[in-house]
């Protein structure tokens, strides 16, 4: 949320006649932008999760006269059940939210304290989701509403694809549309490669390394999937994952077979990018390689994929097939070095826009 209420600050312009509107100070916004969560895991809430996630052009680009008919009788009619069941595993039953809410905001408020303590009180932050809640749209508004008539849009996504970075920025943009008064804006572009990232998942792997009594033979880097033909069709983002790795390798110093490359999530009947975690863990099991690490670098936080299905549905693979130790790191979440590599991020995007 923001950190000062608009009525509390909004003043009349002192050279401005009486009957001109009070202003808040002008501020710049920081906006955080996740995937997003459903508001519960029965199955209304999955419903109206799923639907808007994957009635979504950017995420499944099949026509709609093909899609929805059975996006709408067939895969909302079950699959909310089966997602429902998923959430509920990792559901924060205390809180009544899912682990990524609740990290994305231990994340903004870190942030926020970072770049108050950087920049003042001239910096405001918060956060979004592109699907369900707090909508992009509401937070702009927001924004808006207090005075920043500059914000930075940031899409906790490291690496570029059309189906996390494009349609949050396509959310962002539409939510100007609907400002009288639209504010500066500026996107904040992959950092698939940025030192401070880079750092920061090494540093999360030598601290995982460092506590366990055996070391894992191979290090897992877990990647969201994608279609083939989008990459064929352009997208970048396979090629970014593959840099990530490899400058993470040579980070930590490591021989070039140390550490796989794979994707999971896969959904649909379309060929999509290469190996399969879920597959590779267990064929890495069957060549005798029985203690793994697997890491999601694509994650900026924990989450469904992440909590349940490399911690759950990964793992069982592996295990069925012989393997023995089976070693999950964490995302970044709210990391001493993840929010020092944002905050590094955010003012480098701030230029010319801050001191």
């Amino acid at each position: 949320m923001l950190d000062q209420k608009p009525s509390s600050l909004a003043a009349r312009p002192s050279h401005a006649p009486p009957d001109h509107p009070a202003l808040p100070p002008r501020r710049i916004g920081v906006l955080l932008a996740n995937l997003g969560t459903p508001d519960g895991y029965d199955y209304w809430s999955m419903r109206r999760y799923l639907n808007e996630f994957l009635s979504d052009k950017r995420v499944i680009d099949y026509p709609a006269w093909k899609w929805q008919p059975l996006l709408q009788t067939v895969i909302l009619t079950k699959r909310p059940f089966s997602s429902g069941a998923n959430y509920k595993l990792i559901w924060d039953e205390e809180r009544g939210e899912s682990p990524l809410l609740t990290i994305t905001r231990n994340q903004t408020e870190a942030l926020r304290d970072a770049l108050a303590a950087r920049f003042g009180d001239a910096v405001t932050v918060d956060f979004c989701m592109r699907y369900g809640k707090p909508s992009t749209a509401e937070k702009v508004a927001e924004m808006v509403a207090a005075g920043c008539d500059r914000i930075l849009f940031f899409p906790l996504y490291p690496q570029y694809a059309g189906a996390t970075t494009a349609t949050a920025n396509d959310q962002f943009f539409r939510a100007l549309m609907a400002e009288r008064w639209q504010p500066a804006a500026r996107t904040v572009p992959a950092y698939f490669d940025h030192p401070l990232y880079v750092e920061a998942l090494a540093r999360s792997v030598e601290t995982a390394y460092a506590a366990l009594p055996v070391r894992p033979q191979k290090l897992v880097t877990s990647y969201h999937g994608m279609p083939v033909r989008y990459h064929l069709s352009g997208d970048p983002y396979q090629c970014q994952c593959q840099k990530t790795t490899r400058l993470l390798r040579e980070r930590l110093g490591w021989e070039k077979d140390a550490v796989d490359v794979t994707f999971q999530s896969v959904f649909g009947p379309e060929e999509w990018l290469k190996p399969y975690t879920v597959e590779h863990v267990a064929v890495l099991a069957r060549q005798g390689i029985r203690n793994i690490a697997v890491m999601a670098p694509a994650f900026s936080a924990d989450c469904i994929e992440t909590l349940e299905e490399i911690n759950g549905e990964i793992r069982h693979a592996f295990e069925e097939a012989g393997g023995e130790t089976f070693t999950y790191i964490p995302c970044l979440n709210d990391e001493a070095a993840h929010i020092a590599a944002l905050e590094a991020i955010v003012a480098e995007n701030l230029a010319g826009w801050v001191a």
